[in-house]
């Protein structure tokens, strides 16, 4: 048996399996008749969040489901829903993890709180050191002295006669 021709078939049947793995293109967006009524679309588009992506706006995002959303957010748009009442509907189905802003509450407290929150623990940290007296080291004892001399003058401070000079290229 020849492993070259079943490598062959491994690696086409590994790409087929990836072709088909693969998430469809979307449609194209169609836009909604009224132009006002579409600026309220692409304002809401970037204030959404796409939940596949999580960085992306759905205005910007080529995922599958953000087109989606797009569609029903214009769907309910044209249907007369004001912004607000969208939110809550993509707020309702997906938490607030899906408004690139999400409202003050207790659930996300932290979430608008936790930076400052981190900032002032760090300055009352600082501060708190900053206070702190600094601990002076006691001065050397005259025998301490003496012993740094005689190490300083015999040169038994570490150096090693195998080292080479700082220097010589290593």
């Amino acid at each position: 048996m020849r492993v070259a021709p079943v490598l062959a078939r491994l690696a086409a049947a590994l790409a087929a399996a990836f072709a088909l793995a693969a998430e469809p293109t979307p449609a194209p967006d169609a836009p909604l008749a009224d132009p006002a009524q579409e600026a309220r679309a692409q304002a809401l588009f970037e204030e959404i969040r796409c939940v596949v992506c999580q960085h992306e706006s759905i205005a910007d995002s080529p995922a599958g489901l953000a087109a989606d959303v797009r569609r029903e957010v214009r769907g309910q748009i044209a249907d007369g829903r004001s912004d607000d009442e969208i939110r809550a509907a993509l707020v309702a189905r997906w938490g607030d993890f899906v408004l690139f802003r999400p409202p003050f509450s207790p659930g996300t407290l932290l979430l608008w709180l936790g930076p400052a929150l981190l900032v002032l623990g760090f300055l009352v940290f600082a501060l708190i050191r900053a206070r702190r007296p600094v601990e002076e080291a006691d001065p050397l004892s005259a025998a301490e002295e003496a012993a740094l001399a005689q190490a300083v003058e015999t040169d038994r401070l570490g150096h090693d006669p195998a080292a080479g000079r700082p220097d010589d290229g290593r």
